[in-house]
């Protein structure tokens, strides 16, 4: 036992002089493969609403992560490349509503780490920067974004703490909960969610009060960015899908889960992006997988069985949205989250499009009683 607690406390020294980094993984990721599976053998429908890859799915593996990185930093593809750029500036507007003292962050979808990093230099300016935990189902992606949020930080290696985690499951969400507890004990957390991560799930409220009631003390806060829409008609809906429509990069990352979890011949021309309006909460975006080849082809998936994928059948990649700001207000209400501050960046209206833009929110738990709420469905 003491030799083993010797080896345990040796992790700093050994990562402050290597390149290694340490992960836990907390589920066992047979069990995805299971969900990815599932999700591909739903029934056929001509408008997307079949087979899907689920969100988080979607960056799971190698290539789509490395496609993710390059998706990022296409000219074609705003809607992360300009949230990228401006994020230092919105969170500088944003981070004096903080707390005084020690906060430990918590990332909960670090994407390519640029946003955690100015997270934490702020937070080490302020001399207020505790632990670094950053989680994702994705374990490649944890690498990419854990490498880029340290770069010319000087942040101890025991001050890190990476998780790969399916962090919309509530059973998980009980286990991150312990471990942060145990962690960092009483002292206040900065939970995050950005990049628009939120809008990517079918039930987006549900999530969010899930993360609320799971997660959040009285002493913690949650930093939340999604993207915005000034514009609510058809016109506003097809100019919200257009741009990733535009972007070859985003084609690329967006059909790599496909490519990796089956053995679809990939056609370019049958990757579609459809914008509708959701209700006045929203615009909504599918980029859905139609196949266009008159005849049914037969997917073979990751178990090694197989599945019909008849004529103008679609298989759903990605779902996003874009949020009004009264959407925006009522998803917090019905969270039980309050905000205690905001930068809102409207973006620029267009002759062909109205104002896309980001909001960046720093939330806390709301004195109300919490909502109940059940598990997630999976798609």
């Amino acid at each position: 036992m003491a030799e083993r607690d010797r080896a345990v406390h040796r992790i700093p020294e050994i990562l402050e002089d290597t390149r290694w980094t340490v992960c836990l993984v907390g589920e066992e990721q047979s069990g995805k493969l299971a969900q990815v599976t599932a999700g591909l053998r739903h029934r056929p429908d001509p408008d997307g609403a079949g087979k899907r890859i689920t969100s988080g799915f979607s960056y799971w593996g190698l290539e789509s992560t490395i496609a993710w990185a390059h998706a990022c930093n296409d000219l074609y593809y705003p809607v992360m490349r300009e949230g990228i750029a401006s994020f230092s500036r919105r969170w500088q507007n944003t981070a004096g509503a903080l707390p005084e003292g020690t906060l430990h962050y918590v990332s909960l979808g670090p994407g390519t780490g640029q946003k955690d990093q100015a997270i934490l230099r702020q937070l080490r300016e302020r001399g207020t920067s505790g632990s670094y935990i950053p989680v994702d189902i994705s374990a490649e992606m944890l690498r990419l974004g854990q490498r880029e949020a340290l770069h010319n930080l000087r942040i101890s290696p025991g001050d890190v703490l990476p998780v790969q985690l399916d962090f919309a499951l509530p059973r998980n969400l009980d286990r991150l909960r312990t471990l942060i507890k145990s962690t960092v004990g009483d002292e206040p957390v900065l939970y995050s969610l950005l990049g628009n991560t939120l809008a990517n799930f079918d039930s987006d409220t549900q999530l969010l009060t899930l993360l609320g009631n799971k997660l959040l003390r009285p002493q913690d806060r949650f930093l939340l960015e999604v993207a915005s829409t000034a514009g609510q008609d058809d016109g506003a809906a097809r100019a919200a899908a257009q741009e990733y429509e535009n972007s070859p990069r985003f084609r690329e990352f967006v059909t790599s889960a496909l490519m990796q979890y089956t053995d679809l011949q990939i056609d370019m021309d049958c990757l579609s992006c459809e914008g509708s309006v959701e209700g006045e909460r929203a615009l909504r975006v599918k980029v859905i997988y139609r196949n266009r080849t008159d005849r049914t082809l037969v997917l073979t998936l990751p178990d090694r069985s197989t599945v019909p994928f008849p004529d103008q059948d679609t298989i759903r990649l990605l779902l996003t949205r874009k949020y009004t700001r009264e959407g925006l207000d009522k998803m917090l209400v019905d969270a039980a989250l309050l905000k205690v501050g905001e930068t809102h960046d409207g973006g620029h209206a267009q002759f062909d499009r109205p104002a896309f833009g980001m909001a960046l929110m720093l939330l806390q738990a709301s004195a109300a009683p919490r909502p109940p709420v059940g598990p997630i469905p999976f798609d």
